[in-house]
């Protein structure tokens, strides 16, 4: 199968990058740095920088572009980079589709348990829509909406929203690592808020899982079928790291530091995986401790 990836060079779509490719898929990454895919995703992915300069025909396109969301406070021009990473891109990405004389059949695209907002105690499935409308959820609701414009040219459309990923290679994981080693770790606001995570192993399994699900549409929530609240997230890495994790970060402070972009950590998703659960998907990593203790060699 000849697989086109956006966001190839992150953290989900080099770990991608390298399965498929053992198994024997040819792979194309769209990148900014086209020069450094094949160090970073493997010797035998092809980047470009340009889609023009495709020639030969894509089976399914995977779309995972778009800039971190929590790396830092939500300015306008920060906002405008975040809306032109996922929606102006994946607008150029559609105009290219449509010159495309054979059309890939698939298109798995990108998108968040943001898209929910801030749910509070409801418990979220793929059936569930929009609850609040934050920043996040508006940027994952547009980023959906574009790519769902594929269908019209006869693309198969599947929408991956994606929890937090737990790796000990990059994602929100390592940010929270320097003040839980120095003990200054522990809950953030009240510590409610629920978290759905996700082994990386998982999120792997479960992309290369609907790429070859023939039935596969629409959205798929990609978490864990056990979200925590973030004071059990905090007490389980805090038990891993071999620290205590009783240092809070005030919620006041938080909305003093990040202004909106604390909404996004004051808030989460009670968010389950009903649609991949029913599909037949089995997830490796049900459990955060076992799945925290599977990374703890390297953390």
């Amino acid at each position: 199968m000849h697989i086109l990836l956006t966001g190839g060079t992150g953290l989900i779509g080099r770990q991608l990058c390298h399965h498929w490719l053992e198994q024997g898929h040819r792979l194309t990454v769209w990148s900014r740095r086209p020069e450094e895919v094949a160090k970073i995703c493997g010797a035998q992915a092809r980047g470009v920088a340009r889609l023009d300069e495709i020639t030969e025909p894509v089976d399914a396109v995977v779309n995972l572009a778009g800039a971190p969301i929590a790396d830092r406070p939500w300015s306008h021009k920060r906002k405008m980079l975040l809306w032109s990473s996922r929606i102006t891109l994946t607008e150029v990405l559609l105009a290219w589709l449509e010159r495309c004389e054979q059309k890939p059949g698939l298109l798995i695209s990108g998108s968040a348990v943001g898209w929910y907002g801030d749910g509070g105690e409801r418990e979220l499935t793929e059936e569930s829509g929009p609850v609040s409308e934050d920043f996040a959820s508006q940027l994952c609701i547009a980023w959906e909406e574009t790519a769902q414009r594929a269908e019209a040219m006869g693309i198969r459309v599947v929408l991956v929203r994606t929890g937090l990923v737990l790796s000990a290679e990059g994602g929100f994981l390592s940010r929270l690592l320097l003040p839980f080693k120095l003990a200054l770790g522990g809950r953030i606001g009240n510590g409610r808020q629920w978290m759905p995570w996700i082994h990386i192993a998982d999120q792997i399994a479960l992309i290369d899982f609907l790429l070859h699900r023939d039935e596969a549409s629409g959205p798929y929530n990609a978490c864990a079928p056990n979200p925590v609240r973030n004071r059990d997230f905090a007490k389980a890495l805090g038990r891993v790291l071999h620290r205590p994790a009783v240092v809070p970060m005030p919620e006041l402070v938080l909305k003093v530091a990040l202004g909106e972009l604390s909404l996004l950590l004051l808030g989460g998703q009670r968010a389950t995986p009903a649609r991949l659960q029913a599909a037949g998907f089995t997830f490796r990593f049900t459990d955060l401790h076992a799945a925290l203790d599977d990374l703890s060699d390297r953390l």
